[in-house]
């Protein structure tokens, strides 16, 4: 109670409500809830208080797995915080990094364990773990678990356990096979569902930019240049463009880190380091970060292109306009992305409205048809783009409008 009245913890949300009760009698836990709702301490919580309620020191009692190293990273922070007038001995382990501290970390006898799946395999194989004595298991982001292919290790895991242990299962959506995950683990669980498993946060305002691909990099400076941008994380689809564009915008004289999967752990965390103390305040990343990533204060999410798997937008957006905060999402579509765009639009159930105010501002993006503007074949509808054309004669046109517009 000091540590929640520390952090400010006055009224529960709605997966907390939801979760901390049956958690807190030892029931198994099926929970469909976004990132950003609170979830992390709706499983920590109600756990730290049944290990502190039961005999210490038996070795690892709670175990949670995650899918990825950032995650794993701040849940361990958040059990630190939460635990600390309860002296809880806790560890993480990830791969991406050496193996002999989390040796030394195991051997400390920790009784909170957070773990990436592949790396508590390993340590498992070679012995340097036991997990016969757990008895509170947390499988957390157990959808982006499936989709990064851990489902026979979170298998081989769960064998490794006693069966008679406390199951709690968090996932933001519940396609067929984490229901299917999810029968084969859990006994008679408590169903939570906090929200419709892909809307977006009420919190987030979403807009949309139709601009050329060749000047997405210009209309992103001039968004950064915006003092109400306070801490930006923009989103890539490979590895090799986020490097690009943060050393893009390092010459433009805008400090940005970059973190993905090609990263070494040092470098992605002194990144998320820096951009959680302010020292810089634009991250580049791709999706491995989509839900990797609890930093405080991220003003604005900025998709500098779109996702191929409509979901991830979903979780990419949800980084900002946590916890009852407010936050914006900007979206850039080039010509060629009109179809994901579209994906998109089909899955939360809306339309993006345009961004009227970089549409306008900025003569490289693509403006909404005005009364001032001249009969040219300019979009009539938000969504009604000229006909694919090559990019050159593309921007071109647009320019020569927006010129006659002036």
């Amino acid at each position: 109670m000091a540590r929640l009245d520390a952090n400010k913890f006055e009224t529960p949300t709605p997966v907390q409500s939801g979760c901390i009760p049956p958690a807190l009698e030892g029931r198994d836990v099926l929970a469909t809830a976004q990132t950003g709702t609170g979830k992390t301490a709706a499983f920590v919580l109600p756990l730290l208080q049944r290990l502190a309620a039961g005999p210490r020191g038996q070795g690892i009692k709670v175990l949670v797995v995650t899918p990825t190293r950032e995650l794993a990273a701040q849940i361990d922070e958040r059990v630190e915080a939460y635990g600390r007038h309860l002296a809880v001995r806790h560890a993480v382990i990830f791969g991406g990094v050496s193996q002999r501290p989390q040796e030394a970390a195991l051997r400390g006898s920790p009784e909170v364990l957070v773990a990436t799946p592949g790396r508590l395999l390993d340590l498992l194989r070679q012995r340097v773990l036991r997990l016969d004595r757990v008895t509170h298991l947390v499988l957390d982001e157990a959808d982006r678990m499936l989709d990064m292919g851990f489902v026979r290790d979170v298998r081989a895991i769960c064998a490794a356990i006693p069966a008679s242990r406390e199951t709690l299962l968090f996932s933001a959506t519940m396609p067929p096979e984490v229901a299917g995950l999810a029968k084969a683990l859990l006994v008679d669980p408590v169903e939570v569902h906090v929200s419709p498993t892909v809307t977006t946060a009420a919190t987030v305002e979403q807009s949309v930019v139709f601009v050329a691909k060749a000047d997405k990099r210009a209309l992103l400076e001039r968004v950064l240049s915006d003092e109400r941008v306070a801490r930006a994380l923009i989103f890539m689809r490979t590895k090799h463009g986020a490097n690009r564009l943060s050393d893009q915008l390092a010459r433009a004289g805008i400090q940005a880190g970059a973190i993905h999967g090609n990263k070494s752990q040092n470098a992605r965390q002194a990144a998320l380091d820096a951009f959680k103390s302010g020292t810089s305040r634009v991250l580049v990343a791709t999706d491995v970060a989509s839900r990797g990533i609890d930093v405080d204060g991220i003003s604005h999410v900025i998709n500098y292109e779109l996702p191929t798997t409509p979901e991830s937008y979903v979780h990419r957006i949800g980084r900002t306009g946590r916890a009852g905060a407010s936050g914006e999402a900007i979206s850039f579509c080039d010509p060629d992305e009109r179809g994901l765009l579209a994906d998109i639009e089909r899955i939360i159930r809306r339309r993006l409205p345009p961004n009227a105010e970089l549409a306008v501002a900025l003569p490289f993006a693509l403006p909404l048809r005005t009364a001032a503007a001249p009969p040219v074949a300019l979009p009539t509808l938000s969504h009604e783009l000229p006909p694919k054309r090559s990019p050159r004669r593309y921007r071109g046109t647009t320019r020569d409008a927006y010129r006659g517009a002036r």
